[in-house]
C-alpha cells in the first residue's frame, strides 16, 4: 500500500477510536464519584465546587487556570527534574538554550523541552557541533488534542505530553507539521477576528513572525497573540487578554482543529515516546475517562505539576498507581511574568519520575546527583 494510503488508513482507525472514547465518556456522564466520596471532607468540598462544571478544573486562578488551591507542596530540596517546559519555539518566551541555562542554574539535572507540536528547539540543542549541554535533555512535545465530544473539559481539550520521542521519526514529524498547519490557520483567523473587533495587532504580529516566529518549525498559538495584544496596549497582561478576548466563549475565540486524544497517543507511541496526560486535576474524579485513555495507549500521568496542591498530587498518585501509569511532573514553564528561578522555587518532581521514565523508555541508566543543588 502506498505511504499516503497507509497514513490515511491509520488516521481513520485512530479517529474511530476517538469516537469510541467520546461515546464512553458520554455514557458515564456525571455519574462518576468525585474525590469526596471516600477521601475526606476537604476533597468532598472541592468536588462540589460550582466552577467544575464550567471549567473542567476545580479552581480558576488568574496566573494558571489549571491550578488547584489548598496546602502547597513544600519542596524538600530544589527539584532536580522538570519534565514539562516550553521555549519560544512554541509559546514560551526564552530561547531553548536560555531555558536550559536557567534550569541548570536552578539545580535541574534532567529537563524535557516539550514545546507544542514541534521538536525544533530540541533539534537545535542537539544539533551536531553544538556545545555540551549543562543538563540531561529529554526530547519531548505537547499535543493539545481536540476532545470536544467529551463533556466537562477545559476548552474541549486533553493535553498529551510525548516524552522521549524519536527525533528521526519522519511520520511523527509529518504529524507535527500537520498540527502546526492547523495552528497557523487558527492563528490567522484569530488575528482577523481581532481586527474586526477593533483590536488590530498586525504590526505586532509582523514583528513576531520576523523574529521568534520565523524559526524553522516554530509553532504559533494564542499566547503569542496575547503578547501582541499586550504590546499594542489592548490588554494589561497575557492572562487579561486570554480572559477577555481569546479564551473559549470570548469574542476572538476560534475552535482548535487537529488530532484527537487517541490519535495523539498513537502517534507518540509510534515515535517511541511515552504519552502522559498533562495537568489534568480532574483525573481522580474521572478515572473511567483516564482508564479509557490507557486502553488506547496512555502510559503516564502528570502527577507532580507545579500548580497542584498537595491533596491533588496525592490523589493523582493514587490514580497513577491504580492504573499503572508512570508518574511525571514539571513546571509547565512559559515565562510570562516570572523567571524560571521563580517558577522552580515552587516545583518538586521526585527523582524517581525521571529515573522510572528513562528506564521504561529503554534509555541508558540515568544518574541524578543527590547533593544539595543551588536554590
Amino acid at each position: 500500500m502506498p505511504d499516503d494510503r497507509r497514513s490515511d488508513t491509520r488516521f481513520q482507525e485512530q479517529r474511530h477510536r476517538d469516537e469510541l472514547l467520546r461515546r464512553a465518556a458520554h455514557a458515564s456522564g456525571n455519574a462518576h464519584a468525585g474525590p469526596g466520596s471516600q477521601d475526606g471532607p476537604a476533597r468532598a468540598a472541592r468536588s462540589a465546587d460550582p466552577l467544575k462544571g464550567d471549567t473542567g478544573s476545580y479552581r480558576y486562578r488568574a496566573t494558571a487556570y489549571r491550578a488547584t488551591q489548598g496546602d502547597l507542596v513544600i519542596p524538600p530540596h530544589p527539584s532536580r527534574v522538570d519534565l514539562h517546559t516550553h521555549s519560544c519555539r512554541s509559546d514560551g518566551v526564552l530561547e531553548p538554550l536560555e531555558l536550559l541555562g536557567a534550569a541548570a542554574a536552578s539545580g535541574v539535572q534532567v529537563l524535557a523541552l516539550s514545546d507544542h507540536d514541534t521538536l525544533a528547539g530540541v533539534r537545535e540543542l542537539l544539533a551536531p557541533g553544538q556545545p555540551a549541554l549543562p543538563l540531561e535533555l529529554l526530547p519531548a512535545v505537547e499535543i493539545n488534542s481536540v476532545a470536544m465530544g467529551i463533556p466537562q473539559l477545559w476548552e474541549g481539550e486533553l493535553h498529551i505530553l510525548g516524552l522521549g520521542v524519536d527525533l528521526d521519526d519522519d511520520f511523527f514529524e509529518a504529524t507535527l507539521e500537520r498540527q502546526r498547519s492547523f495552528r497557523l490557520t487558527r492563528f490567522n483567523r484569530i488575528v482577523d477576528r481581532l481586527r474586526q473587533l477593533g483590536y488590530p495587532v498586525d504590526d505586532q504580529v509582523d514583528e513576531l513572525l520576523a523574529g521568534q516566529g520565523a524559526a524553522s518549525g516554530a509553532a504559533l498559538g494564542r499566547p503569542q497573540i496575547a503578547r501582541c495584544l499586550v504590546a499594542a496596549r489592548y490588554a494589561s497582561s497575557v492572562d487579561d487578554a486570554m480572559q477577555r478576548l481569546l479564551g473559549r466563549s470570548k469574542p476572538a475565540y476560534v475552535p482548535r482543529e487537529g488530532l484527537g486524544p487517541s490519535e495523539a497517543i498513537s502517534a507518540i507511541r509510534a515515535a517511541g515516546g511515552l504519552p502522559s496526560l498533562a495537568h489534568f486535576a480532574d483525573a481522580y474524579g474521572r478515572r473511567e475517562l483516564v482508564e479509557n485513555l490507557t486502553k488506547v495507549g496512555l502510559g503516564g500521568l502528570e502527577v507532580h505539576y507545579r500548580h497542584f496542591d498537595a491533596d491533588t498530587i496525592a490523589a493523582l498518585a493514587d490514580v497513577a498507581r491504580d492504573l499503572r501509569l508512570v508518574e511525571t511532573g514539571g513546571s509547565d514553564y512559559h515565562g510570562d511574568g516570572e523567571t524560571y528561578a521563580q517558577a522552580h522555587a515552587a516545583l518538586y518532581v521526585p527523582d524517581e519520575d525521571a529515573t522510572n521514565l528513562f528506564a521504561l523508555l529503554g534509555r541508558r541508566r540515568l544518574t541524578i546527583r543527590t547533593e544539595v543543588s543551588p536554590s
